[in-house]
């Protein structure tokens, strides 16, 4: 393995004679610790000596390490100390050495032993101090520390290490000076040697940096934590300061299982030549997607080795990078456990499950998939337009509502003739799906074991039907990353499925943030192809197109390469006696990808952004992660908001906050749980903007609520979706309360029967809103209304906008509201002049309807007006 960059021009220096001496710190640079701070093996110690009978129960693991950080502090201070350099001895005479059932040396001792069980040595280090060795280049150690000679002796008394036996060692309480404060003077004069004839590595900004680099020493320093990476340690909530309390993460047996300072490690490694997006996706691979993914290769391969499964099966197109991942993390830990790519997908595996001669089984295979037309749905089952005349008219209609999924079902299935057509279909493909299992190998077990991402089980739960339904005789097992409530199913039809983050739902919070947020890290496995729609007759895939750009496919080749970077670190320091990730250090990893995914950076938002999204499940459709449609609602959106889109909305939510500051701020603290929920919830009665809509038979319907927020630039938003058959017009109750709105603008998104592309409506100028009907709210002039009631709504006339009523879609609203008393008192701003009123009315007939429809419209307001009496 090739040193990080800033080790190599070290090697340079050394392998030309360049260098007369090696300085090395110790701490941090030789050896690293498997806790995330060094104060962290305290709590671990504590513990310990509990465990032992040494130390009182009552003595809690936090309690111990902050009784040892203050015991080091006095005795820096202490009056019998021989300057501020104190040795491990001296620190534990002013702890309460009374309440320990041992002596002082003893307890120096367990803290040694402590030390040396988790420190680990570096092996990019250790590499450079054996090549320093070959070409005759002197090693020196200089460490502020308080452990004598032998201590350091032990601790470095390690494989790989060798060549240090014969170093000399520069201790701060040796010399009573720590390296900011004359150390570097004494060293200097000991080696006889001009400053810059030495090379240090440290990771000490001032002590191994400023100070040697200020008297001619050549520094590298050796960052364990940059200040990107600290940020992301902080989005994690691990505490990082010496006063901060103990992070809730750290295991007392294992500490943080070395993830801290392997990712650390890891992201030493990046390319600082890359540009800034690559560079971005790869270290979100290095140090989000690959301990999480090292942990859950690690977790199938030990579960399938226990189980005595010899091989896993990871459906295409996840399935190069999972079953790489297994089969190093199989071949790191001796389990006879392989992993094999297999083509599956769930748009084939539901089709090989349906049921012909069942509409309702029809009607399952068409309600999960999005923006699904008739002439999808028709080529998915084999068939021409020809083949079924009634649907021939209607090929781009989007299957989006129950009664146009219900016709289509029902046309489908009425003759016998077309349910030949679909037997046939469907058998062909279930014949194809078996043939390229057995091909594979797969069907040679009882139990084969799916490996996916999960969530819901979708493909294990249709294979399992499929393989039912054709009496093998064989129940599809299913290991998955995570799984939500959906992945009940799987459970009911008695298929075994098991989770590593979370199961069946829980924990709910992982649950929940991991399947409503996976696009990313979806794509990040996935192989660089499209998804499989079907097999040809020789068994060959048959894939559907790849939606991404040159630029996203640069940016999804650097996470996975930070991914694979992370799992050689990890393998390259596991030896027998370390513990693995497959126990309790999926907390720690759940929180990792949680953390993420609530709070990504700006860094990372404007990477991922900007990914395409496509539905993989039998539609063309291709999307961004972020839709340019929700970037203008930026401004009005408040933290709860994110919550309120849908998936189809937003994939990501949190990348829509990354963008705003304030808005980002607000997120981060709703999920870390640092603030209450209603913080972001007005303070005044609750209201609802709401929606009803109406259809072709002039019936009304009710449609959804959305909680009206007023947010940190007070403004707000709201977002419905509306489905139904002929939807004529929208009524929106905007504020849902008396109030002062002025809106900005609203948008209505909607699919017209027979397109495939949403139609788009703005309304944002004065005369867009004057000319609608204000039902119990008037129009004050520009875009103020003054809403009277809760009910108070204006009418949106889609049908006439888009030229025919429409059946799905969605209306957004960007406002600002000023509430009012619901009792009505209080003054009442003047309306639009009448003038005003009837020219706008007069400009939206004729945009909408046309000289002929404003005649229409005259007439309608004359005979309301006779029958008044006006």
């Amino acid at each position: 393995m090739s040193p990080p960059p800033s080790l190599e021009r070290v090697r340079r220096l050394i392998t030309d004679g360049s260098c007369a001496a090696l300085s090395l710190d110790v701490f941090d640079t030789i050896l690293w610790r498997r806790t995330p701070r060094p104060t962290d093996v305290f709590a671990v110690l504590g513990a310990r000596l509990v465990r032992d009978g040494r130390c009182p129960e009552w003595v809690t693991p936090a309690a111990f390490r902050r009784m040892r950080i203050t015991a080091e502090q006095d005795a820096r201070r202490s009056d019998t100390a021989l300057g501020p350099e104190v040795s491990l001895a001296d620190i534990w005479q002013h702890m309460p050495l009374a309440i320990f059932d041992a002596g002082l040396p003893e307890l120096v001792r367990a803290e040694v032993s402590c030390e040396r069980d988790f420190t680990v040595p570096d092996a990019d280090i250790a590499e450079l101090v054996e090549l320093a060795a070959k070409h005759h280049v002197p090693t020196v150690l200089v460490s502020d520390t308080y452990f004598t000679e032998e201590h350091l002796a032990e601790l470095l008394d390690r494989p790989g290490l060798g060549a240090l036996r014969d170093a000399r060692i520069f201790r701060s309480h040796q010399h009573g000076l720590d390296k900011a404060s004359g150390l570097w003077k004494i060293v200097l004069d000991n080696l006889g040697v001009r400053p810059e004839q030495v090379v240090h590595i440290g990771d000490n900004v001032v002590a191994d940096i400023e100070v040697p680099g200020k008297l001619g020493i050549r520094t590298v320093h050796y960052e364990r934590l940059d200040e990107q990476f600290h940020a992301v340690l902080e989005r994690e909530r691990e505490p990082l300061g010496l006063e901060d309390p103990l992070g809730e993460h750290l295991d007392l047996g294992h500490g943080d299982f070395g993830l801290t300072s392997l990712r650390a490690k890891a992201l030493l490694r990046a390319d600082p030549a890359a540009h800034t997006p690559i560079r971005t996706a790869w270290r979100y691979g290095a140090s989000v997607l690959g301990p999480v993914l090292t942990g859950f290769a690690e977790w199938v391969a030990r579960r399938a080795h226990e189980s005595g499964m010899p091989v896993v099966w990871c459906p295409m197109r996840e399935g190069t990078m999972l079953s790489a991942l297994i089969n190093n993390a199989a071949q790191a830990r001796g389990w006879q456990v392989e992993a094999r790519p297999v083509w599956l997908s769930r748009h084939v595996t539901s089709l090989a499950a349906l049921d012909p001669a069942d509409p309702g089984s029809l009607r399952e295979f068409i309600r999960p998939r999005h923006a699904f037309t008739v002439r999808h749905l028709l080529q998915a089952l084999h068939l021409r337009p020809g083949d079924v005349p009634p649907l021939a008219e209607m090929l781009d209609a989007v299957l989006d509502n129950d009664p146009a999924i219900g016709l289509v079902c029902g046309v489908l299935t009425e003759t016998a003739h077309l349910r030949n057509r679909l037997t046939v279909t469907v058998t062909r493909i279930r014949e194809r799906v078996l043939a390229e299992l057995r091909r594979a190998g797969m069907l040679d077990a009882r139990e084969p074991a799916l490996v996916d991402l999960g969530w819901g089980g979708t493909i294990q739960y249709f294979l399992g039907r499929v393989l039912d339904v054709s009496g093998t005789g064989v129940q599809p097992a299913g290991f998955y990353l995570a799984t939500d409530d959906r992945s009940t199913r799987v459970f009911r039809a008695g298929l075994r499925i098991e989770g590593y983050l979370s199961q069946g739902g829980h924990p709910p919070e992982i649950a929940r943030t991991i399947s409503r947020s996976p696009e990313v890290l979806e794509q990040s496995v996935n192989d660089f192809c499209g998804s499989l729609l079907d097999f040809t007759a020789d068994g060959s895939p048959v894939l559907g197109p790849a939606s991404d750009g040159e630029a996203q496919l640069a940016q999804r080749r650097a996470v996975q390469d930070g991914i694979r970077e992370f799992q050689a670190q990890w393998y390259r320091y596991a030896d027998d006696g370390r513990p693995d990730l497959t126990g309790t250090a999926r907390h720690r990893l759940a929180n990792i990808l949680v953390s993420a995914l609530k709070a990504p950076t700006a860094e990372e938002a404007a990477v991922f952004g900007n990914w395409a999204h496509e539905d993989n499940f039998g539609s063309a459709l291709v999307t961004r992660v972020v839709p340019e449609d929700l970037v203008p609602a930026i401004p009005y959106l408040s933290p709860a908001d994110l919550g309120d889109l849908a998936m189809r909305d937003a994939f990501w939510p949190a990348l829509l906050a990354a963008s705003d500051t304030r808005l980002a701020a607000g997120a981060r603290a709703l999920a870390e749980r640092r603030v209450d929920p209603d913080l972001f919830e007005p303070s005044t009665a609750p209201a609802q903007t709401r929606l009803t809509f109406r259809t072709r038979d002039g019936e009304w319907h009710e449609g959804p609520r959305r909680p009206v927020r007023i947010n940190h630039n007070g403004l707000s938003f709201a977002r419905l979706d509306f489905r139904s058959a002929d939807i004529t017009d929208l009524a929106v109750a905007i504020p849902g309360r008396p109030a002062l709105v002025r809106i900005d603008w609203v948008e209505v998104r909607a699919l017209v029967p027979g397109q495939s592309v949403p139609r788009v409506e703005r309304w944002e100028r004065p005369e867009d809103f004057a000319g609608l009907i204000h039902a119990a709210c008037r129009w004050l002039g520009g875009t103020l209304f003054e809403f009277e009631a809760d009910e108070s709504a204006i009418w949106f006339p889609v049908a006439a906008r888009m030229g025919a009523p429409v059946t799905s879609g969605q209306v957004s609203v960007a406002f600002a509201t000023l509430p009012k008393s619901r009792t009505g008192l209080g003054g009442h701003p003047p309306s639009a002049s009448r003038v005003a009123r009837v020219t706008s009315r007069v400009r939206e007939e004729i945009r909408v309807r046309g000289t002929v429809g404003l005649a229409t419209s005259a007439a309608r307001i004359a005979v309301r007006q006779l029958r008044s009496g006006k």
